[in-house]
């Protein structure tokens, strides 16, 4: 008699989320991949370095896993890539970047971070700066920048502060040095983190699978949670080794 064949355990699946995001950033990932996956979201808003948050996941993940990263969070991927890509199983970046902050973003901080700094209500993302996180044709998806309002409200003043403080380091030599599977998504109207830069990010880092959503701006995750699942399924999919 052969023993009974025993399925491979589904892998372990870590989401980043951005700036001002938790783990409702995942919500469709978290249930729409949970059959070839185990989703987790790590809680990064009490930290104040992006080495701090990648060695928080680092003590609490499992030996090896799958990490997405979106925006900010694409920037704690990096740095869990620097300290341990020996443990990364697979690595996806998400409306993110792998460069330091422009002379001109780091201004755009300091501004908005002064803004915030004043008393009065915290707003989160409001519908003033929505449009340049949605594409324009969800300005008027009530569901979906109700949802976003309420995330970016409920993580507060003092978590928008210290995570549009970090320093974010440059990520093209530990991600190129990586031998795994890699994946890239940007939505085609990305305001914050535009398409372009994605292009050249996933040529710098010798990834060729780069996914484009159409229609979409920066919170892709929310925004076009099917082409996102399905970008991720794919990659989750490829064999181990393969770029």
């Amino acid at each position: 008699m052969h023993a009974p064949m025993t399925a491979a355990p589904l892998p372990q699946l870590i989401l980043l989320p951005g700036l001002l995001n938790d783990a409702e950033l995942w919500r469709d990932q978290i249930s729409g991949l949970s059959d070839v996956a185990r989703p987790w979201v790590p809680d990064l808003t009490p930290y104040a370095t992006i080495r701090d948050m990648a060695e928080h996941v680092l003590e609490h993940a499992e030996p090896t896993f799958a990490v997405a990263g979106f925006s900010m969070g694409g920037y704690v991927a990096q740095e869990i890539a620097r300290l341990a890509p020996q443990r990364i199983e697979r690595l996806a970046l998400l409306n993110t970047s792998i460069r330091v902050d422009t002379p001109e973003r780091a201004a755009q901080r300091r501004a908005l971070n002064k803004a915030a700094a004043r008393g009065g209500t915290f707003l989160g993302i409001g519908q003033a700066i929505m449009k340049s996180y949605v594409d324009v044709s969800r300005l008027n998806d009530v569901a979906l920048t109700t949802r976003i309002v309420a995330m970016t409200q409920r993580l507060g003043r003092e978590v928008f502060l210290r995570q549009n403080s970090l320093e974010r380091e440059d990520g093209e030599a530990a991600l190129a040095a990586l031998r795994v599977p890699l994946v890239v998504i940007v939505g085609e109207n990305d305001q914050i983190t535009p398409a372009e830069g994605h292009r050249q990010m996933a040529a710098a880092i010798g990834c060729s699978h780069l996914v484009v959503i159409p229609n979409a701006g920066h919170m892709t995750p929310m925004e076009a949670p099917g082409p996102v699942n399905g970008a991720l399924r794919h990659w989750l999919a490829r064999p181990a080794g393969h770029r």
